[in-house]
């Protein structure tokens, strides 16, 4: 069943407008809002459409300003936020709204009941409006289309240009700029040429990050329509003619257990596109990224028993592997990915084991050992940005000025928060980790195992007496040079499956990282002790930035915690426990997704990406695998 949000809730402007929803096309296309109705991002709209060899994204339909007319009186049923006014007050008169595959809003004005439901088509760019007459009065409905031809990552402003064309047919509008059509389908509407601008239109969530937060909207026409009892009209924008009306899915997931509600959360993540076969890493403004991607495969593809998307993706991923190094992220405009990332490869290699656990294959295994081997040489004889093994100890070791290559990656101009140049914990767990499965799998092949293993046996060797810290009582979080900042990365090299961080010294530093580092939300990036810990993720972009790693807490360490907690401590219980608080979280901010990240001080507030993959890849995961799921 669909999330369910009642009248106290949606009539509620301060929590209905924080309160956001997304419906994924599969092609890394959405729509996008809020419970209110107001847009408060840029990157909201009813048809966010993504460019079919990159993740280039364009708004074009942003949305409608909706009024119905009983006894001559005219009432919004939509809402927009101005400087210091909020007009329509549409929320005022939802009765409820519905959130799942679809977003459906129940409204009573007057005597009246009707309804919208909006629907994103997959795997095409549109979507369908359709307004319901529910109840016993006949009304009209007045509808104002508003869009706008922008990048998702700017601001729309009036401008002479646009549009470049206007078409108007029996029951199409369509609006063309920069060659791009989009169409409007409204059969039965009477519709009216007022076309014009409307202004100043505020985006809070962009106002609150430090971002320009207005914007101007162009609208084509004005609709309008006669509804009797039980009639329904359709609107459907697309940039395809060929489309045709989408009625309401029928929903699925089961909302009296968690297992269904983290599945559906997962598919939304999921993409198809003539490129690849990927994870979007969230909405609405990441991409898909080489590290997130491979940290969610396991929960988002594996646990949902989508074993052979997990194989395409891993082989369309070793497809870019350069210098034995997985892309950080595909760029949105450009040919090249970015390779800045020293651990996207060994999770890649951890995905290929956990992809191998849950289904043999034989063709796929020999891909793989194909790419590990190259990762193999690379690593070992050395790569870039200093990627390479110490021959001094096996360890490996990262790290050249101005880049970031962990996954603590915040930068500020110049300045980067959390460098960790050397040899940072969890890369180390993860490349002991890797050597294993290059191990592990040479043997499945009948291949010789004897370079992995002793590679593996000698960075063993050398993790305790390097990382772990008597004095301290838990594990450094870089060596050479040292950091003893308490951090959770060393739950990475505790939770994987072959992780060198193990027994007593494991269950004490876990003892130590669960007293100061664990809430109930995620995992704090840095002890609250520290003079550098940041207990609250609020301000414009560089305040997040510096924020970011410095004590925020991750929903996504919340698997690592619950791995390593049971591979330590065997308390499935515990582990089951703290990951059921996902439930909540799922109606706390984007609704049917977990966060990006929360604040590390009570009363802890959701903040980032609303839709996080590696935040609910990594609940999903570990629910089924350490707590046993339900």
């Amino acid at each position: 069943m669909p999330y369910r949000f009642d009248a106290s809730v949606c009539a509620n402007f301060e929590r209905s407008s924080r309160l956001e929803w997304v419906l994924p096309d599969g092609r890394g296309g959405y729509a996008m809002g809020t419970l209110a109705g107001p847009n408060t991002r840029r990157y909201h709209g009813h048809l966010v459409v993504a460019e079919p060899d990159s993740m280039e994204r364009t708004v074009l339909f942003d949305g409608l300003d909706a009024f119905v007319e009983i006894g001559g009186v005219r009432t919004g049923i939509s809402a927009n936020q101005y400087p210091g006014t909020l007009f329509p007050q549409g929320h005022q008169f939802v009765e409820e709204c519905l959130v799942g595959d679809s977003v459906v809003w129940r409204y009573r004005v007057g005597h009246g009941l009707l309804q919208k439901d909006l629907v994103r088509h997959r795997g095409e760019n549109a979507c369908t409006v359709t307004f319901r007459n529910i109840g016993g009065e006949r009304f009209r409905l007045v509808l104002f289309p508003l869009v706008c031809h922008k990048s998702y990552h700017e601001t729309s402003l009036e401008r002479g240009d646009y549009p470049e064309r206007m078409e108007f047919h029996p029951h199409r509008s369509t609006v063309v700029h920069r060659s791009r059509c989009l169409h409007l389908l409204h059969p039965g509407a009477q519709r009216h040429p007022v076309q014009g601008w409307y202004y100043r239109f505020e985006r809070a969530r962009d106002e609150e990050r430090g971002l320009a937060h207005r914007e101007d909207l162009f609208c084509p026409c004005e609709l309008r329509y006669d509804l009797p009892p039980g009639a329904a009209v359709h609107l459907v924008a697309t940039t395809d003619l060929e489309t045709s009306p989408r009625e309401l899915p029928e929903p699925v997931a089961d909302q009296s257990r968690l297992t269904p509600l983290l599945v559906e959360a997962a598919a939304k993540f999921v993409i198809e596109t003539p490129a690849r076969t990927s994870i979007l890493a969230g909405f609405p403004w990441f991409a898909d990224w080489g590290r997130d991607t491979m940290i969610a495969l396991p929960g988002v593809l594996l646990h949902t028993g989508r074993v052979a998307e997990a194989r395409r993706l891993l082989s369309d991923y070793a497809g870019e592997m350069r210098d034995g190094l997985l892309p950080n992220r595909f760029v949105e405009s450009g040919a090249e990915p970015e390779y800045n990332t020293v651990d996207a490869t060994l999770w890649f290699a951890n995905a290929i084991y956990g992809t191998l656990q849950a289904e043999w294959n034989a063709a796929f295994a020999v891909r793989a050992m194909i790419a590990l081997d190259e990762a193999f040489e690379a690593h070992v004889q050395g790569t870039r940005y200093g990627i390479g093994v110490d021959p001094a100890d096996g360890l490996l070791t990262q790290g050249e000025a101005g880049v970031q290559l962990t996954w603590m990656d915040a930068k500020i101009g110049d300045w980067v928060v959390t460098p960790r140049h050397g040899k940072p914990i969890e890369i180390n767990g993860l490349w002991v980790n890797a050597l294993r499965v290059m191990e592990w799998l040479a043997d499945k092949l009948g291949r010789p195992t004897a370079p992995y293993r002793e590679t593996a046996e000698r960075a063993e060797k050398a993790f305790d007496t390097k990382f772990w810290s008597p004095t301290l009582g838990y594990y450094l979080d870089t060596a050479d040079p040292d950091d003893a900042s308490l951090r959770p990365n060393q739950l990475i090299a505790m939770s994987l499956p072959f992780g060198p961080a193990k027994g007593d010294h494991a269950r004490e530093a876990l003892g130590v990282v669960t007293r100061e580092l664990l809430t109930p939300y995620g995992v704090r990036t840095l002890a609250p002790r520290s003079s550098q810990y940041h207990g609250r993720f609020r301000g414009p972009l560089p305040d997040l930035d510096a924020a970011y790693h410095q004590g925020t807490a991750w929903p996504w360490l919340m698997g690592p915690y619950a791995s390593a907690l049971v591979k330590l401590t065997g308390d499935r219980r515990e582990a089951k426990r703290i990951l059921r608080e996902a439930r909540p979280m799922l109606t706390e901010y984007g609704v049917g997704g977990l966060a990006e990240v929360y604040d590390g001080d009570a009363p802890q507030s959701p903040g980032g990406c609303p839709w996080q993959a590696w935040s609910v890849g990594e609940f999903l995961r570990a629910w089924i695998e350490d707590a046993g799921g339900d």
